[in-house]
Order: C-alpha cells, then structure tokens, then sequence
C-alpha cells in the first residue's frame, strides 16, 4: 500500500504527530509502547534463548555467536527468527500493540514477514555500518517497515539505533561495492555533503519502540557500556506488498496476516528496487557480509 492510501485510515495507536514523523523522517521512537507485563515476559524469553545458546558452540541457524561466546560467559549477536524458537516472540509479533503501530504505518491490511533479536553485548556488540534495508529483501513497494522493541534500557553508551531523517526519500543506494560484491553498507563518502547534520540517535528506556522505514539509512555504534543492549526487530508490510526473493530469516509465520484481511491484489510501487544475491541456499547475517567488505 502506497502512503498516500495508508493515510486514508485513521491510526489507532500512533498520534498524528507520531505518524507524520514516520513518514516524514523515515523513523521515530515511541516511549513505553510496551506496557510492563508484556516486556516482563518477553525479557523472559529472551533470558530462556540467551541459556540454551550456553550449549552451542558456533553458529547454528538458531544463533549467531560473538567472538568470546563460552557456556559461562554467553555472547550472542542474534537470535535468528525468535518467533520460530519461543512462543513469547509470536504471541508479541502477532497479538500486541507491534502488530497495532505496524497498521498505523503500512494500512490495515498488514502482513508479517520475518523477526530477529539483536544482541550488543557488554564491551563488545559490534558497530553496524549506514545501510538500507529493503534491498536484502525488496517487495513490490516500500510498506515493510520494522518495529524494533528495546528489552532494555538504551542509551548512548549501548551503542543505539543510528537513522540519518529523511534519507528514505532520495534514491537507494547500492549494497554492492564497486567489485559487485554483497557488502550491505554504504560508505560515508557516498553519502550527500551535510548528512551528519540529519543523524539522530534512535534512543529509549526499555519498552520503548523504535520505528524503521525500510529505505532509511540506519546504523549503530559499538555497545561501551557494561549493559547489553537487545533489540527485538519484527519486520512487517502491507498485505498487498509481495517479497521479490527468497526470505533471508524464513519461518512458519512468514506471510501470516496479523491486522485486517489477506490482499486480493498486489500493489506495484514505480520506483525499482536493487536485488540482494540468491538467500535460497542460506544466510549467513549481514555482519559477515560487512565484515568481509572491511577485508577486501
């Protein structure tokens, strides 16, 4: 669904001010959208998934491991596809006020399409580089958007969510570097004189939800201080928004309509979309494509 057509329908949750933000700097923070039982348990579930990783020794489809990962010391960069691993995760994505803010943005037919939970580790929780999203996993518009829930507290030393306002409104950049390889991440000296004057830092107290559009440019710094920083990103879109390529974090739930009703036709944005290398055979998480772009 186009914006202008999302407009057309009253939000529920968001304010007007809110959601003009959104669609005018292509992300926004909302403080306590999670109430406090709801977050009890989702940082419950996220304590079970951060024990059992205690059992794994490297990357497993489940998680992907920090360097210095051990069974007494867990160092996890993320849990891939929580929805599929604890129930917690799903009744969230699916029953909550997620679901509710992703309706206010993508219209009221709205589709899930994938989740992950991100981990800064203490001292560690590696810097992000300025990417957009969709060209991972572009649609036949720009409606997926992520809800992005701090389990947290996040402040600056946590290493935030990094989005530059506005950038989701000028052409994309390309995730490939000058050698065609998949790097997703756009150096600073591609990016437009002044851009550091549009940075904000996405910040908040735990329950807080930060919301993406799918074209901004976003990123983060290293986590500094001794606090984790985990952030759980449920990814939806409209109904009537259809995935290109193969789901990168494919799960059971993938395509689940969780507000309003299925599409009977698919809405086509004019503007391409640059498309990411073939995921069918696997993922491996954008933190190897980056770091492998710093290599070479």
């Amino acid at each position: 669904m186009l914006m202008e057509d999302v407009l057309k329908h009253p939000a529920t949750v968001l304010s007007k001010a809110q959601r003009e933000q959104f669609f005018e700097d292509g992300c926004a923070v909302i403080e306590g959208a999670v109430d406090a039982a709801r977050l009890k348990r989702l940082q419950g579930a996220m304590d079970e998934m951060v024990d059992l990783s205690r059992e794994v020794a490297e990357d497993d489809g489940r998680f992907i491991l920090e360097e210095g990962h051990s069974p007494d010391d867990p160092r996890l960069r993320r849990l891939v596809s929580p929805v599929t691993h604890h129930p917690e995760f799903w009744a969230f994505a699916s029953e909550s006020v997620s679901a509710d803010i992703a309706a206010d943005v993508c219209g009221p037919d709205v589709k899930f399409y994938h989740a992950k939970l991100n981990f800064k580790w203490p001292r560690g929780g590696h810097k992000f580089d300025w990417h957009q999203d969709v060209p991972a996993w572009p649609h036949t518009d720009y409606s997926p958007m992520t809800v992005g829930i701090y389990l947290e507290d996040c402040g600056e030393p946590q290493g935030p969510l990094l989005a530059i306002r506005g950038s989701h409104k000028p052409p994309m950049h390309s995730m490939y570097d000058r050698d065609g390889n998949w790097v997703l991440r756009i150096p600073e000296e591609d990016l437009y004189e002044g851009w550091r004057d549009d940075v904000v830092s996405l910040t908040g107290p735990a329950g807080s939800a930060v919301l993406i559009n799918c074209r901004v440019i976003h990123g983060s710094q290293a986590n500094r201080s001794d606090r984790m920083r985990p952030m759980l990103l449920n990814v939806y879109s409209s109904a009537d928004s259809m995935p290109y390529v193969t789901n990168p974090i494919p799960s059971p739930y993938e395509g689940a309509i969780v507000r309003g009703k299925p599409a009977r036709f698919s809405c086509h944005d004019p503007r391409g979309c640059e498309l990411p290398p073939d995921w069918s055979a696997g993922y491996v998480g954008p933190w190897k494509h980056q770091t492998g772009a710093e290599a070479g």
